[in-house]
């Protein structure tokens, strides 16, 4: 995997920092390095990301799979031939990576902590609701996405159900992402922080095994090449 600009700034941070006197160094910055990917396993460390940041980037996801059902969904209006294969796969990057990962992470570690504190309980009893919701939708997604190859009674329930989850999805991610997550940090101490960062990563490996979501994020390049939406350009007003 290639580095990214933060491992790079954080690799020629520290030969900078080497090259300077030892006295401007204090020892309280080395155990300050904490965080998901932050453990000081010399120059090649994976750059640090903390819960909100790890949670926001997995919308990222989210979304780019929103824009492979938008693109199905014109595909159909259009009669383009397609191979429904590629929403049956999109709908089982959300089921697993979502659902069953993402989603399970703010349910146990990230929603209790706002309903403990008696904050914003009446947003985080919606996005449970919307998380219960979405789980069933995307189910309906799996079922109707094979058959949608034809004209019929499946294809337009497929596209319904894809648009609901859009609909719904899109304000969902965006107030976590607002309003949730930049919270988060002053519920918990600093210590909680890091263990919830830990926890994060050490789920992901468990069902992805390691760099999981650079994984994810490549799967979903992949339909976007195959639904012909890959090029960025494309999406630039003319």
């Amino acid at each position: 995997m290639h580095a990214t600009k933060r491992e790079l700034i954080r690799i020629f941070g520290t030969g900078l920092l080497m090259a300077a006197p030892a006295f401007i160094i204090h020892p309280a910055q080395s155990k300050e390095q904490g965080g998901k990917k932050g453990k000081q396993e010399g120059v090649g460390t994976k750059e640090e990301v903390t819960p909100p940041e790890d949670l926001m980037r997995e919308h990222g996801v989210l979304d780019r799979v929103l824009l492979v059902y938008e693109a199905a969904m014109r595909k159909f209006a259009s009669k383009e031939d397609f191979d429904p294969a590629l929403v049956t796969q999109s709908g089982e990057i959300i089921r697993d990576f979502i659902h069953n990962y993402h989603e399970e992470s703010e349910e146990t570690h990230v929603f209790p902590r706002f309903k403990k504190a008696g904050q914003m309980v009446d947003l985080v009893d919606t996005l449970l609701r919307q998380h219960k919701a979405g789980r069933s939708v995307t189910q309906t997604i799996l079922r109707f996405a094979p058959a949608s190859g034809r004209d019929g009674d499946e294809r337009i329930k497929l596209i319904t159900s894809m648009q609901s989850f859009i609909t719904m999805y899109r304000p969902h991610a965006a107030r976590e992402d607002t309003e949730l997550f930049p919270k988060l940090h002053e519920l918990v101490s600093a210590h909680e922080y890091d263990a919830m960062a830990e926890e994060f990563e050490k789920k992901e490996h468990e069902l992805f095994g390691e760099d999981g979501f650079e994984k994810m994020a490549a799967k979903v390049a992949q339909l976007e090449q195959q639904m012909g939406i890959h090029d960025l350009n494309q999406f630039t007003p003319s």
